[in-house]
């Protein structure tokens, strides 16, 4: 039985409205079902080729453009549009600012259903391009064409990428030749290496046949002028390895940090791997207001230091501490907040579920002459109970920066019973976010609401929001 063909529509001259979830771009259609649109910009006025239809909604793409919005601007990288990195390229930012701040509101307002104070205006970043600090680069034997080259008659001989997965395709790579989110030498050495690897016929990965040498190549730079990178191989071939190893170390005498690792699995992670260092130090040092943060290949660190600054004085600003409490700071990753606040507070004690993070938080703590700080590891819903409470006596404040999915049913009964005074809720996701505080409301009241912008040219906001007992 032959399958259904799916129909398309087209919709002429629409006007796009809003931006939405995802960084998607909203109108209506005729039948008044929503739009979702992958390329347009609030205040255009387009044509609309749909892709998906759903009950209540379709997903499609701006075929033409007949009015242009005062929000627009011209993308400053070539592979926009192609790279699905960032978004909102095409978006004015003091535009993309205004929409992360409305999300925000919507939605704790709406999801939330919560009464809210007045949210102080977004913080948004002094740098709009080239604020990461570190960037994943996978290698490929066939890389992904544009349609332009699809459409050109010229043989593309050389079909090696080092660059980003093409969105929702796992085994496409499309050739990055400048990226605008690192600082150099990323670029520099990204194009180095593969033009060396490729005039030394040295076989870049192949996803689907799971062969080939070269895997990924990660960078990260520091706000120190420290740098590291790391060439994951997919086999242990020593002569091609250190071929490229030696051309990074002469080529590159910056590099403070250079690793491999041999990773022969199905994927690209490397936090079961062992990570060899090749030449330099093991880690690179990230520095805040005089703390040293060791990093290494393996550890996290907010991705865009100088705004990692802002959103750690705006919690501690919300902390208000005097400098005898006790802070509880849930899932404290490498501890980077706990010892942000550490000499303003009495003692301050950090939980994590990673293993290594913690390790790394003691280390750090102890780099940083900080004896008032403890660091537990364990799933936070099992390690936050009632003995612990009882152990560390009960917090004056509690600080808590959850992963995307927000924090478990269970650690919010545990904040409702322990009742501490003030708790800085830190959050990459407002969505779960407003679930979280719709659950503390009846014991909470939000006193502060301060939206942070970490990730230009995209739809990703921090936010954070203080309560305090009612």
């Amino acid at each position: 039985m032959s399958r259904k063909k799916k129909t398309r529509k087209v919709f002429s001259k629409v006007t796009v409205t809003d931006a939405g979830a995802k960084g998607k771009a909203i109108a209506k259609a005729p039948d008044g079902r929503v739009i979702f649109i992958n390329n347009a910009v609030p205040g255009d006025v387009v044509d609309v080729q749909t892709n998906k239809q759903r009950k209540a909604y379709y997903e499609g793409t701006a075929i033409q453009i007949h009015e242009e919005s005062p929000k627009r601007t011209q993308p400053v990288c070539k592979h926009f549009g192609t790279c699905g990195g960032c978004k909102w390229q095409n978006m004015q930012y003091e535009a993309q600012l205004e929409y992360k701040q409305r999300e925000v509101e919507n939605n704790l307002k709406r999801l939330g259903k919560l009464e809210l104070p007045a949210i102080t205006p977004i913080s948004g970043s002094e740098e709009q391009y080239f604020y990461r600090n570190k960037m994943e680069f996978s290698f490929s034997d066939s890389k992904w064409l544009t349609l332009k080259q699809i459409k050109s008659d010229a043989i593309i001989e050389d079909r090696n990428a080092l660059g980003f997965h093409i969105p929702g395709m796992w085994d496409k790579i499309l050739d990055i030749d400048k990226c605008w989110l690192q600082r150099d030498p990323s670029n520099a050495i990204r194009n180095g290496v593969k033009e060396f690897a490729t005039k030394n016929n040295i076989p870049f990965f192949n996803t689907r046949n799971q062969e080939g040498l070269l895997r990924t190549l990660m960078i990260r730079t520091s706000s120190t002028g420290e740098l590291m990178v790391l060439v994951q191989f997919f086999a242990d071939e020593k002569e091609p390895r250190e071929l490229v190893l030696d051309y990074l170390k002469e080529s590159f005498p910056e590099i403070t940090s250079l690793l491999y690792v041999i990773n022969e699995k199905g994927n690209d992670t490397i936090y079961d791997q062992e990570v060899i260092c090749y030449n330099g130090r093991d880690h690179i040092f990230e520095e805040m207001e005089g703390l040293k943060f060791k990093i290494n290949a393996k550890s996290f660190y907010q991705t865009n230091s100088e705004q990692a600054y802002q959103l750690y004085k705006i919690t501690r600003d919300f902390a208000d501490l005097q400098g005898s409490e006790t802070v509880f700071d849930l899932y404290t990753g490498t501890g980077t907040i706990a010892q942000f606040v550490a000499k303003n507070a009495g003692k301050v004690i950090g939980v994590e579920a990673v293993p290594d993070a913690i390790i790394a938080a003691r280390e750090n703590a102890q780099l940083n002459s900080i004896e008032n700080v403890e660091f537990y590891v364990g799933d936070m819903k099992n390690v936050f109970n009632e003995a612990f409470v009882a152990k560390h006596g009960k917090p004056d404040v509690v600080i808590t920066d959850p992963p995307r999915d927000g924090m478990h049913k269970d650690v919010v009964e545990q904040l409702i019973k322990i009742k501490a005074p003030r708790i800085v809720y830190v959050s990459c996701n407002s969505a779960t976010q407003a679930r979280d505080l719709a659950l503390l409301d009846p014991y909470y009241k939000i006193k502060k609401v301060q939206p942070v912008d970490m990730f230009p040219q995209t739809h990703h906001v921090e936010n954070v929001v203080l309560l305090e007992l009612r």
